[in-house]
């Protein structure tokens, strides 16, 4: 695939170490590519890992998980995205492993991961673990991916009740992770009903998204803290960016006792304009607000005029020489900076200084050997 610096669909995130105090675990990464197909489709790949493992390494295998696996998916052809994120999140398994055994206090570490790659409007998911993916559609909000903990296998036995599950002591246990001995496995269900068998739910990838769709990607700092219908009402409700804040202030407010990461790809509706907030900034400079322009024109001229009456009232009429007045000048930033926890669609590429990285994260770290 091609790296684009544009995306086709609205991306936003935000990440927050809780508040126990102990490092940022999470990871998380969004990138943008075409295909290099007849039609040049676009695609946007989004990730979210959750470490665990003491003495930092949890942030380590975090690291290693979303580059791997974001590297390999920057390196295929975008045909095949199932079989992609598959042998990505197998190899991404071996990483970790590999470097947990080099290092003693590394020993053991691991992490989760969950994947959402849309394919023009295809959405194909890939996780392991328990962070999750929701997808948000008019008026309601659903998980479509599983949790591999050990609260989902005992609810899928019937051995507890739905309201028993999140207070539950084994609540925080997983049961599949990146950088465990057996070889991590990853999760094609992609559940839209809760009756669907595990063949019909992996038959759903490739899932059509239609405008106003909203996916959202969290670690479980998020989903552990507040219910889904929170969720939904925080994001039909307010802005993005004030939503996501709303969501983890919610969370830190119940405890905060993880990590808290949040990551939405959204489709646009028809009447969206297809524009960065990057790029309608720096519009303003050109054509955007001509009103704004005339108004600045308008007012320098009226200062010019009665700053030369004044100069006429105390100078004219003597014989010394009016001493000028130079008008301050008009200063227009050259450059604007966006928060970097939105990255919306684009019609053109986003204004850069510097080459485009194939991910877009914030933790911005060489890719490993392919």
């Amino acid at each position: 695939m091609i790296p684009s610096e544009r995306s086709h669909l609205f991306a936003s995130a935000v990440t927050h170490p809780g508040m126990t105090g102990k490092n940022n675990e999470d990871r998380y990464a969004v990138s943008a590519f075409r295909l290099e197909d007849t039609a040049n489709t676009p695609s946007v790949f989004a990730m979210i890992a959750d470490g665990v493992g003491g003495h930092q390494a949890g942030e380590i295998a975090a690291e290693i998980a979303v580059n791997t696996i974001s590297h390999m998916v920057a390196i295929s052809d975008g045909a095949k995205p199932q079989e992609t994120l598959d042998d990505a999140i197998a190899k991404a398994g071996r990483e970790v492993l590999a470097q947990s055994s080099k290092n003693h206090e590394q020993q053991g570490m691991g992490s989760t991961c969950v994947c959402a790659w849309v394919i023009g409007e295809r959405l194909y998911t890939a996780t392991v673990g328990d962070s999750r993916i929701y997808l948000l559609r008019g008026e309601k909000i659903q998980q479509i991916s599983v949790d591999h903990t050990w609260i989902q296998e005992a609810l899928e036995h019937g051995v507890i009740q739905p309201e028993q599950a999140r207070n539950h002591p084994r609540s925080h246990i997983i049961n599949r992770y990146l950088g465990s001995q057996s070889p991590a496995i990853a999760d094609f269900r992609l559940r839209l009903s809760p009756d669907e068998s595990k063949e019909q739910a992996i038959a759903n990838q490739g899932l059509q998204l239609l405008p106003g769709d909203q996916l959202l990607l969290c670690s479980d700092g998020l989903s552990d803290l507040v219910e889904d219908q929170e969720i939904l009402d925080a994001l039909q409700n307010k802005t993005l960016s004030k939503a996501l804040s709303a969501l983890v202030e919610l969370a830190n407010q119940r405890g905060g006792h993880d990590n808290i990461t949040i990551l939405t790809l959204k489709v646009p509706t028809p009447n969206t304009a297809p524009i960065t907030e990057i790029e309608q900034i720096n519009s303003v400079q050109k054509t955007a607000f001509p009103w704004l322009i005339f108004a600045i024109i308008s007012i320098a001229v009226v200062l010019v005029i009665i700053l030369g009456a004044t100069a006429f009232w105390f100078f004219g009429r003597g014989n010394g020489t009016p001493t000028p007045t130079l008008l301050p000048e008009i200063q227009i930033p050259a450059t604007y900076t966006v928060a970097p926890d939105e990255i919306q669609p684009s019609g053109t590429p986003l204004p850069s200084e510097t080459p485009f990285s194939e991910t877009l994260t914030p933790w911005p770290t060489n890719p490993p050997d392919s």
